[in-house]
Protein backbone atom coordinates (compact mmCIF):
# COMPACT_ATOMS: atom_id res chain seq x y z
CA UNK A 1 0.00 0.00 0.00
CA UNK A 2 2.56 2.49 1.15
CA UNK A 3 4.64 1.59 -2.53
CA UNK A 4 1.51 2.68 -4.22
CA UNK A 5 0.98 5.93 -2.31
CA UNK A 6 4.59 6.50 -3.08
CA UNK A 7 4.15 5.76 -7.19
CA UNK A 8 1.26 8.04 -6.85
CA UNK A 9 3.09 10.90 -5.64
CA UNK A 10 6.01 10.66 -7.69
CA UNK A 11 3.64 10.58 -11.11
CA UNK A 12 1.80 13.67 -9.93
CA UNK A 13 4.98 15.39 -9.28
CA UNK A 14 6.44 14.75 -12.66
CA UNK A 15 3.39 15.75 -14.32
CA UNK A 16 3.29 19.48 -12.36
CA UNK A 17 7.42 19.40 -13.38
CA UNK A 18 6.35 18.89 -16.93
CA UNK A 19 3.34 20.98 -16.97
CA UNK A 20 5.68 23.84 -15.43
CA UNK A 21 8.42 22.96 -18.64
CA UNK A 22 6.03 23.27 -20.93
CA UNK A 23 4.16 26.62 -19.77
CA UNK A 24 7.85 28.17 -19.40
CA UNK A 25 9.28 27.60 -22.82
CA UNK A 26 6.06 28.84 -24.37
CA UNK A 27 4.59 31.53 -21.93
CA UNK A 28 7.79 32.80 -20.67
CA UNK A 29 8.04 36.86 -21.17
CA UNK A 30 4.65 36.83 -22.90
CA UNK A 31 2.67 36.89 -19.61
CA UNK A 32 5.16 38.25 -16.93
CA UNK A 33 7.65 39.94 -19.48
CA UNK A 34 6.80 43.17 -18.93
CA UNK A 35 5.05 44.82 -15.51
CA UNK A 36 2.28 46.93 -18.31
CA UNK A 37 0.49 44.02 -19.62
CA UNK A 38 -0.43 42.76 -16.07
CA UNK A 39 -0.64 45.77 -13.30
CA UNK A 40 -4.14 47.32 -14.11
CA UNK A 41 -4.19 51.12 -14.04
CA UNK A 42 -1.31 53.70 -13.79
CA UNK A 43 -0.79 52.51 -9.69
CA UNK A 44 -1.63 54.18 -6.28
CA UNK A 45 1.71 56.07 -4.58
CA UNK A 46 1.93 58.92 -5.83
CA UNK A 47 4.54 60.58 -8.44
CA UNK A 48 5.66 63.65 -9.89
CA UNK A 49 3.12 66.63 -10.82
CA UNK A 50 2.86 68.30 -14.65
CA UNK A 51 0.45 70.57 -16.56
CA UNK A 52 -2.61 69.34 -17.32
CA UNK A 53 -3.22 67.72 -20.64
CA UNK A 54 -6.75 67.55 -22.58
CA UNK A 55 -8.14 64.31 -21.89
CA UNK A 56 -6.27 63.61 -18.46
CA UNK A 57 -8.47 62.04 -15.63
CA UNK A 58 -9.79 65.17 -13.55
CA UNK A 59 -10.05 62.98 -10.63
CA UNK A 60 -5.99 63.21 -10.48
CA UNK A 61 -5.75 66.53 -10.23
CA UNK A 62 -3.67 68.22 -7.64
CA UNK A 63 -5.21 71.39 -6.30
CA UNK A 64 -2.47 72.35 -3.70
CA UNK A 65 0.30 72.42 -6.55
CA UNK A 66 -2.43 74.08 -9.26
CA UNK A 67 -3.25 76.80 -6.18
CA UNK A 68 0.84 77.34 -5.87
CA UNK A 69 1.27 77.70 -9.75
CA UNK A 70 -2.29 79.17 -11.24
CA UNK A 71 -1.66 76.82 -13.72
CA UNK A 72 -4.06 73.24 -13.47
CA UNK A 73 -1.32 70.67 -12.68
CA UNK A 74 -1.99 66.73 -12.40
CA UNK A 75 0.02 63.80 -10.21
CA UNK A 76 1.01 60.85 -11.68
CA UNK A 77 1.01 57.65 -9.71
CA UNK A 78 3.71 55.16 -9.50
CA UNK A 79 2.49 51.78 -10.68
CA UNK A 80 2.94 49.11 -8.16
CA UNK A 81 6.12 46.58 -9.14
CA UNK A 82 5.10 43.73 -7.02
CA UNK A 83 1.75 42.03 -8.54
CA UNK A 84 -0.75 40.16 -6.03
CA UNK A 85 -2.92 37.55 -8.25
CA UNK A 86 -5.85 35.77 -6.50
CA UNK A 87 -7.14 32.71 -8.29
CA UNK A 88 -10.53 31.38 -8.44
CA UNK A 89 -11.10 28.20 -8.76
CA UNK A 90 -13.99 26.11 -9.43
CA UNK A 91 -13.65 22.44 -8.10
CA UNK A 92 -17.56 21.29 -8.88
CA UNK A 93 -18.32 18.26 -9.90
CA UNK A 94 -19.86 18.95 -13.60
CA UNK A 95 -15.79 19.63 -14.07
CA UNK A 96 -15.56 15.88 -13.79
CA UNK A 97 -16.48 15.16 -17.87
CA UNK A 98 -14.68 15.01 -21.09
CA UNK A 99 -14.76 13.59 -24.13
CA UNK A 100 -11.55 14.62 -26.43
CA UNK A 101 -8.10 14.91 -24.71
CA UNK A 102 -8.93 15.46 -20.55
CA UNK A 103 -11.36 16.16 -18.79
CA UNK A 104 -12.36 19.89 -17.24
CA UNK A 105 -10.69 19.23 -14.33
CA UNK A 106 -7.50 18.76 -15.81
CA UNK A 107 -7.68 21.93 -18.01
CA UNK A 108 -8.40 23.78 -15.05
CA UNK A 109 -5.49 22.45 -13.43
CA UNK A 110 -3.42 23.82 -16.34
CA UNK A 111 -4.87 27.02 -16.69
CA UNK A 112 -4.18 28.00 -12.81
CA UNK A 113 -0.61 26.42 -13.50
CA UNK A 114 -0.05 28.81 -16.26
CA UNK A 115 -1.20 31.93 -14.41
CA UNK A 116 0.59 30.94 -11.44
CA UNK A 117 4.33 29.79 -12.83
CA UNK A 118 4.25 33.31 -14.95
CA UNK A 119 3.45 35.84 -12.14
CA UNK A 120 5.08 34.02 -9.38
CA UNK A 121 8.06 36.09 -9.98
CA UNK A 122 10.28 38.80 -8.26
CA UNK A 123 8.18 39.18 -5.25
CA UNK A 124 4.73 38.54 -6.61
CA UNK A 125 2.16 37.19 -4.49
CA UNK A 126 -0.35 34.17 -5.26
CA UNK A 127 -3.29 33.35 -3.84
CA UNK A 128 -6.46 30.94 -3.98
CA UNK A 129 -9.86 30.34 -3.31
CA UNK A 130 -11.27 27.19 -4.37
CA UNK A 131 -14.94 26.09 -4.41
CA UNK A 132 -16.98 22.94 -4.72
CA UNK A 133 -20.37 24.00 -4.01
CA UNK A 134 -20.43 22.32 -0.44
CA UNK A 135 -17.42 24.05 0.96
CA UNK A 136 -14.75 26.61 0.18
CA UNK A 137 -10.80 26.69 0.65
CA UNK A 138 -8.89 30.35 0.91
CA UNK A 139 -5.46 29.53 -0.06
CA UNK A 140 -3.93 32.75 1.52
CA UNK A 141 -1.03 34.64 -1.46
CA UNK A 142 2.42 33.89 -0.84
CA UNK A 143 5.52 34.62 -3.02
CA UNK A 144 7.42 31.48 -4.63
CA UNK A 145 7.03 28.71 -6.93
CA UNK A 146 6.78 25.98 -4.24
CA UNK A 147 3.48 28.02 -3.24
CA UNK A 148 2.36 27.25 -6.89
CA UNK A 149 3.32 23.87 -7.16
CA UNK A 150 1.78 22.89 -3.37
CA UNK A 151 -1.39 24.53 -4.89
CA UNK A 152 -1.39 22.80 -7.88
CA UNK A 153 -1.36 18.94 -5.46
CA UNK A 154 -4.41 20.47 -3.73
CA UNK A 155 -5.98 20.16 -7.01
CA UNK A 156 -5.09 17.50 -8.16
CA UNK A 157 -5.52 15.67 -5.11
CA UNK A 158 -8.95 17.06 -3.54
CA UNK A 159 -12.49 15.44 -4.50
CA UNK A 160 -15.34 17.40 -5.80
CA UNK A 161 -17.86 17.41 -3.21
CA UNK A 162 -21.79 16.66 -4.67
CA UNK A 163 -24.07 18.99 -4.29
CA UNK A 164 -24.14 22.09 -1.77
CA UNK A 165 -25.30 25.84 -1.20
CA UNK A 166 -22.09 27.31 -2.56
CA UNK A 167 -21.93 28.96 -5.46
CA UNK A 168 -19.36 31.37 -7.89
CA UNK A 169 -21.54 34.49 -6.86
CA UNK A 170 -20.74 33.45 -3.22
CA UNK A 171 -16.78 32.94 -4.17
CA UNK A 172 -16.16 36.15 -5.80
CA UNK A 173 -17.90 38.37 -3.28
CA UNK A 174 -15.75 37.02 -0.52
CA UNK A 175 -12.62 37.33 -2.98
CA UNK A 176 -13.82 41.34 -2.99
CA UNK A 177 -12.87 41.41 0.54
CA UNK A 178 -9.90 39.20 0.60
CA UNK A 179 -8.24 41.12 -1.88
CA UNK A 180 -7.09 44.37 -0.35
CA UNK A 181 -4.27 45.27 -3.33
CA UNK A 182 -5.34 46.11 -6.23
CA UNK A 183 -4.59 42.96 -8.75
CA UNK A 184 -4.65 40.53 -10.85
CA UNK A 185 -7.82 38.30 -10.54
CA UNK A 186 -8.27 34.71 -13.10
CA UNK A 187 -11.53 32.89 -12.87
CA UNK A 188 -11.09 29.51 -13.86
CA UNK A 189 -14.56 27.93 -14.48
CA UNK A 190 -17.18 26.41 -16.81
CA UNK A 191 -19.83 29.00 -16.19
CA UNK A 192 -22.11 26.71 -15.39
CA UNK A 193 -23.44 28.19 -12.38
CA UNK A 194 -27.21 29.63 -11.92
CA UNK A 195 -25.74 32.26 -9.62
CA UNK A 196 -26.30 36.14 -10.23
CA UNK A 197 -22.25 35.91 -10.46
CA UNK A 198 -21.92 38.63 -13.28
CA UNK A 199 -22.98 41.23 -10.93
CA UNK A 200 -20.50 39.95 -8.38
CA UNK A 201 -17.58 39.98 -11.82
CA UNK A 202 -18.58 43.54 -12.44
CA UNK A 203 -17.47 44.44 -8.29
CA UNK A 204 -14.20 42.85 -8.79
CA UNK A 205 -13.10 44.34 -12.44
CA UNK A 206 -14.07 48.01 -11.04
CA UNK A 207 -10.84 47.66 -8.66
CA UNK A 208 -8.82 44.69 -10.32
CA UNK A 209 -7.48 43.61 -13.58
CA UNK A 210 -9.89 40.47 -14.30
CA UNK A 211 -9.37 37.41 -16.36
CA UNK A 212 -11.88 34.80 -17.11
CA UNK A 213 -11.44 31.15 -18.48
CA UNK A 214 -13.50 29.24 -19.18
CA UNK A 215 -13.11 25.88 -19.85
CA UNK A 216 -15.66 23.53 -21.89
CA UNK A 217 -16.11 20.11 -23.95
CA UNK A 218 -17.05 19.91 -27.57
CA UNK A 219 -19.90 17.73 -26.44
CA UNK A 220 -21.79 20.15 -24.39
CA UNK A 221 -22.38 22.21 -27.37
CA UNK A 222 -23.81 19.47 -29.64
CA UNK A 223 -24.41 15.22 -29.18
CA UNK A 224 -23.34 13.28 -32.08
CA UNK A 225 -25.92 10.59 -32.99
CA UNK A 226 -25.44 7.44 -31.01
CA UNK A 227 -29.44 6.14 -30.44
CA UNK A 228 -30.56 6.29 -26.38
CA UNK A 229 -28.20 7.98 -24.55
CA UNK A 230 -28.20 7.81 -20.73
CA UNK A 231 -26.84 11.46 -18.90
CA UNK A 232 -25.96 12.07 -15.76
CA UNK A 233 -25.88 15.30 -14.05
CA UNK A 234 -23.03 14.72 -11.94
CA UNK A 235 -23.69 17.55 -9.29
CA UNK A 236 -27.18 16.17 -8.63
CA UNK A 237 -26.99 12.65 -10.04
CA UNK A 238 -30.10 12.78 -11.91
CA UNK A 239 -30.28 10.67 -14.49
CA UNK A 240 -32.18 11.50 -18.10
CA UNK A 241 -32.19 9.29 -21.26
CA UNK A 242 -32.83 10.91 -24.38
CA UNK A 243 -32.89 9.76 -27.96
CA UNK A 244 -29.78 11.58 -30.13
CA UNK A 245 -31.35 9.88 -33.25
CA UNK A 246 -33.62 12.59 -33.29
CA UNK A 247 -32.69 15.12 -35.53
CA UNK A 248 -35.62 17.93 -34.13
CA UNK A 249 -33.94 16.98 -30.25
CA UNK A 250 -29.95 17.40 -31.15
CA UNK A 251 -31.12 20.48 -33.13
CA UNK A 252 -32.85 22.01 -30.07
CA UNK A 253 -30.11 20.79 -27.86
CA UNK A 254 -27.67 22.75 -29.99
CA UNK A 255 -30.21 25.88 -29.97
CA UNK A 256 -30.00 25.92 -26.33
CA UNK A 257 -26.50 25.32 -25.69
CA UNK A 258 -25.55 28.03 -28.27
CA UNK A 259 -28.14 30.33 -26.34
CA UNK A 260 -26.00 29.88 -22.95
CA UNK A 261 -22.77 30.13 -24.56
CA UNK A 262 -23.77 33.42 -25.93
CA UNK A 263 -25.53 35.00 -22.78
CA UNK A 264 -22.83 34.17 -20.93
CA UNK A 265 -19.99 35.06 -23.02
CA UNK A 266 -22.00 38.71 -22.93
CA UNK A 267 -22.53 38.51 -19.45
CA UNK A 268 -18.62 38.43 -19.13
CA UNK A 269 -18.07 41.69 -21.83
CA UNK A 270 -20.57 43.35 -19.97
CA UNK A 271 -18.55 43.58 -17.39
CA UNK A 272 -15.45 43.81 -18.92
CA UNK A 273 -13.09 41.20 -17.79
CA UNK A 274 -10.80 39.72 -20.04
CA UNK A 275 -12.51 35.99 -21.42
CA UNK A 276 -10.07 33.00 -22.34
CA UNK A 277 -12.14 30.00 -23.55
CA UNK A 278 -10.09 26.75 -23.29
CA UNK A 279 -11.32 23.60 -24.23
CA UNK A 280 -10.74 19.67 -23.88
CA UNK A 281 -10.08 19.42 -27.67
CA UNK A 282 -7.81 22.14 -28.29
CA UNK A 283 -4.13 22.95 -27.72
CA UNK A 284 -4.56 24.92 -24.38
CA UNK A 285 -1.43 26.11 -24.43
CA UNK A 286 -1.51 28.35 -27.75
CA UNK A 287 -5.13 29.40 -26.33
CA UNK A 288 -3.30 31.26 -23.57
CA UNK A 289 -0.73 32.58 -25.62
CA UNK A 290 -3.33 33.97 -28.00
CA UNK A 291 -5.20 35.63 -25.38
CA UNK A 292 -2.04 37.06 -23.32
CA UNK A 293 -0.89 38.54 -26.67
CA UNK A 294 -3.68 39.93 -27.73
CA UNK A 295 -3.84 41.44 -24.10
CA UNK A 296 -0.41 42.74 -24.41
CA UNK A 297 -1.19 44.32 -27.90
CA UNK A 298 -4.76 46.46 -26.09
CA UNK A 299 -2.91 47.66 -23.40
Amino acid sequence: MTDLVTAEITSTERSLRQLELAINRKLDGLLHGDYQGLVPGTGTDAGSGRLYNVGDDVRRIDWNLTARSNATHVRDTIAERELETWIVVDGTASLDYGTARCEKRDLVVAVVGAFGFLTARAGNRIGAVVFDGARTEVIPPRASRDSVLALLHRLQRRAPAAGGSGSLADTLRRVQFLAQRRGLVVVVSDLLDGSDWPRELRALTARHDVVVARVSDPREDDLPPVGVLTLVDPETGALREVQTSSRRFRARYEAAASERRTSTTAAVRATRAGLLDVATDRDWLLDVVKFVVAKKRRR
